[in-house]
Parts: C-alpha cells; sequence; structure tokens
C-alpha cells in the first residue's frame, strides 16, 4: 500500500485509454491525436476512457526500470532527453563525428521497443548489443566478429556485424537486416572517411552506431529518431523527443557555488580522468564535488578553452506537448546532468507554469555525486531555480514559486534523502506519497517499478477526477 504523507490534490477517476499518433519528434509536429481504445492493466469497473497523456523528463539510465510497467498503465508519453552526454561510446563518437549525443535516446527508445516475437527480440538484442570493454577485443569483435561466436565458418568474415553475418543477425529478416546494416556500413565509412581520427570501439553500443549512421546520412536527428522508432517498433503512440533538435554538438557544463565552472557533462556527474572503465554513478565512486552545484547551463563546443555559455532552443515538439499533457513527471536520475539541462530552456518554465495539471517529482532513493547531503526540498530548490532560470542571464530569469512547478512528490519507502516536510510546506508542496522500494545490489534504493506506477496511475484518476467534477459544477 502506499502512504499518503500530506492531503490530497484530488479524488479518484478511472484511467482509461488512446493515442497518440506518431513514434518520433519528427513526426510529433504534424500529427494530431489518433484514438483507439483497448484494456489497461490498472483496470477498474468504470467503462475506459481516454488514456492519460504524460510527458517525462528524464535521462537515459534510472527511469528506464520503469518502462515496461508504464506501458501497462499508458502508451501516451513524451520521453523528453537531453543530448549532452559525453562519456563512454557517445562519447567518442561525437569525437569523431561530431553531433549531438544519442545514448539516452537510443537507451529510451530500445526499452520502449517492441519484444513480443523472436524478431522484435532479435532487433532488440542486435542495437543493445556492446562490444567489449578493452579496446582490441571491441575491434576485433567489429571488425572480424570472432568474439564470442559459434566456431563455424560463416561467422569469421570480415565485418561480420556490418556485412551481416555475426551470430546477432541470425533471426532478423533481410529487409530489417538490410535497412540496419545499410547505416551500420554508412557508420563504418564515415569512421574511414575521418583516417586522421583513431576510433576506439571499446564499449561501442550498435545501436549508437546506427543512430549515428542514421543522422549523419540524413543530416537530421528527428529523422534517425523516426528511423530507430520503426525499426525497434516502438508503439506508435509513444515519443520519444531530444530536448533540443540539432545536428550539431552541444557541451554542458556547471557553475559551483564557490565559483568552479565545470565543462563537460561526464566531469559533472562521474569523471574517469581519461581511462575507460564502466561508469559507476554512486556518491561515493568519484571525488566530491568542491562545492554545491549552482546551476547546469550549455556551452560553446568550438575549441577546448572556450567557457562562454550559449542559448540552444528547444524544441518546439517539446513545448507543443507541455502544452497538452495530462501530468508533467520529473523522473528520478541525476538531477542536475540528466532533469535540469531539458529545464533551463527558455520557453520550458513559462509553459509549466502557466498548467494546472498534475506535476509529479519522484525522489531519488539515494545521493549521488550531484546532490550528496541534500533534502528533498533541495530538490525542488533545484528545479524551481532550473525552470525560473534563476542564476543564469537576467533577461531570461522567471520568479515562479515552486508549487507552480511541483504539486506532488513521490517518495521512495527506506530512501537515504530526508523528506523535509516542513520545508516542503513552506515551498507550497503538501502532496508527499511514499511508494514501495526494493535495493538494487548496485545502486542502492530504488522504486519498485510496480508499486510508482500505481501510485501514477492513482494520483492521475484523482486529478482527472477533480478536473471533472470543477468543470460541472461551473456549468451547474
Amino acid at each position: 500500500m502506499d502512504t499518503w504523507l500530506g492531503p490530497s490534490l484530488c479524488n479518484t477517476l478511472p484511467l482509461s485509454s488512446s493515442s497518440f499518433s506518431s513514434s518520433s519528434s519528427m513526426a510529433a509536429s504534424s500529427s494530431h491525436h489518433r484514438f483507439h481504445h483497448h484494456r489497461r492493466c490498472y483496470s477498474n469497473p468504470n467503462p475506459p476512457h481516454t488514456q492519460p497523456a504524460l510527458l517525462v523528463f528524464s535521462g537515459g539510465t534510472a527511469f528506464n526500470g520503469v518502462i515496461e510497467e508504464l506501458k501497462n498503465f499508458t502508451n501516451r508519453v513524451a520521453h523528453v532527453l537531453p543530448v549532452s552526454d559525453d562519456g563512454g561510446s557517445t562519447a567518442e563518437i561525437v569525437r569523431v563525428l561530431g553531433g549531438p549525443a544519442v545514448g539516452d535516446i537510443r537507451s529510451r527508445c530500445l526499452r520502449l521497443s517492441d519484444q513480443s516475437t523472436v524478431e522484435a527480440l532479435a532487433v532488440r538484442n542486435l542495437l543493445g548489443h556492446r562490444l567489449p570493454l578493452d579496446p582490441s577485443q571491441a575491434k576485433s569483435e567489429w571488425l572480424s566478429g570472432k568474439c564470442g561466436m559459434p566456431s563455424t565458418p560463416i561467422w569469421g568474415n570480415r565485418y561480420s556485424i556490418v556485412e551481416g553475418d555475426h551470430f546477432l543477425w541470425k533471426d532478423v529478416s533481410k529487409p530489417y537486416r538490410e535497412t540496419i546494416r545499410a547505416f551500420l556500413v554508412y557508420f563504418q565509412s564515415q569512421i574511414l572517411h575521418r583516417a586522421e581520427e583513431s576510433f576506439c570501439f571499446s564499449n561501442g553500443s550498435i545501436g549508437n552506431f546506427f543512430f549515428a549512421g542514421a543522422r549523419i546520412f540524413f543530416q537530421s536527428l528527428d529523422a534517425a529518431i523516426f528511423l530507430f522508432s520503426r525499426v525497434s517498433d516502438i508503439p506508435p503512440d509513444s515519443l520519444v523527443l531530444p530536448v533540443i533538435s540539432t545536428n550539431d554538438r552541444l557541451t554542458l557544463g556547471c557553475e559551483l557555488w564557490d565559483g568552479t565552472i565545470i565543462r563537460g557533462q561526464n566531469e559533472i556527474s562521474h569523471p574517469t580522468r581519461g581511462t575507460i572503465e564502466l561508469i559507476k554513478k554512486g556518491s561515493f565512486s568519484t571525488p566530491a564535488l568542491p562545492s554545491r552545484i549552482k546551476r547546469v547551463f550549455y556551452m560553446s563546443s568550438e575549441g577546448k578553452n572556450l567557457l562562454h555559455e550559449v542559448f540552444p532552443s528547444v524544441n518546439a515538439a517539446v513545448l507543443e506537448w507541455l502544452n497538452n499533457v495530462d501530468c508533467i513527471v520529473y523522473g528520478m536520475g541525476s538531477l542536475f546532468t540528466s532533469i535540469c539541462p531539458s529545464l533551463v530552456l527558455l520557453g520550458i518554465g513559462e509553459i509549466i507554469s502557466s498548467r494546472s495539471c498534475l506535476k509529479v517529482l519522484m525522489l531519488n532513493g539515494t545521493w549521488d555525486r550531484e546532490t550528496n547531503g541534500f533534502s528533498a526540498s533541495c530538490f525542488v530548490t533545484a528545479i524551481t531555480d532550473a525552470l525560473n532560470r534563476t542564476y543564469g542571464e537576467p533577461s531570461n530569469r522567471l520568479q515562479n514559486l515552486p508549487n507552480q512547478y511541483i504539486n506532488t512528490l513521490l517518495v521512495p519507502r527506506n530512501g537515504e534523502i530526508p523528506v523535509d516536510t516542513d520545508s516542503l510546506a513552506a515551498q507550497g508542496i503538501f502532496d508527499v506519497i511514499l511508494v514501495d522500494s526494493i535495493r538494487d545490489p548496485k545502486v542502492g534504493i530504488i522504486y519498485d517499478p510496480s508499486s510508482l506506477i500505481r501510485s501514477l496511475a492513482d494520483l492521475t484518476d484523482r486529478y482527472m477526477k477533480s478536473q471533472v467534477n470543477g468543470l460541472i459544477d461551473t456549468r451547474r
């Protein structure tokens, strides 16, 4: 059972179903709502109406764990993701080929992808495959297909992944195989055209390679997302939206309270000091920041020593969806490098503060390097400052109150982040709901996925019921 720590916003309403009509930001701008009806898992005895529409701000890791459960509640979800990651396999693609980071987008697309048939699962496994961490082994698998494969001649061809002879292609039919291969071949050709740059395949993601090949071929991030969505068969009513629709490289920076400027998302959240290693995001896995983060912003990518701020434009599809969704969710994850990069852009705070919809913050279960020592109200303050652009360009600042951006907090039971209800109340936030949690051996306390989505479904039911009742009252 969920535990309520504060008064509820509204009453109960049965949820229902319907769908948005696009599977990428490319299609979002031209699509208006195609509606169809189906039964949802969180059922009630009342007839189904329209599935609620959600917009989720998140990164590419923490929120992924609840995607399957979210599908059972609603598919009408716009997933808004940053494109400023500069770590791991994504960093190497950006270094050699340029362009925005697609790792978080690829990760969310894979979680949304179909796995109901043998072929769908094979495509998902192929695009989700990572090469070995050791650079020489990684290059050997990509170029010769010798790592971990059956000992038959067909698997030994040079460029076997690109040529379609790798064992991962086994259950992929020819139309899918030739479509995916075309962009992997194009990705490889782009690397060869930049012979002066030595590409490192360590821990490389086949999905990232496919994404990069498609983006460069079409010269469009939106087109690459559209293609990936079709190939991986994402539900047509789900959207994956880059918060900035660009074909250029983006660099995230942060300013600490002691005046220190840090350049690059990886350096902010989990610096690796140039070594090749798997990312560990725990609060004690890397040295502590010299002081707390004051703000994040975008920096010039032209040259390593230019630190001046730039102001990229938000994806217009994100603004369109913000204006129409029933619920806005700030997902769990890295606060300053996964959530705030989407919030600091012009137009985001303006629309969210103007909406009367449900606005839910999913509090993290553990601290990380960015939030060590934070209480729940500190998370609210950071999100408010990002949306208000409090410490940015003076002419761009807003002065909205915290409860204009957040009206409900979901908190994992037994999480290590203190829930300071008095401070939250002073911020105008009274709905604080405890949700069942589980302990992940690698991360710590995380939400139990089914409990989290059930709580979100109940909240949305209550909110939509209150809206209907309010509409009825005004007509009497």
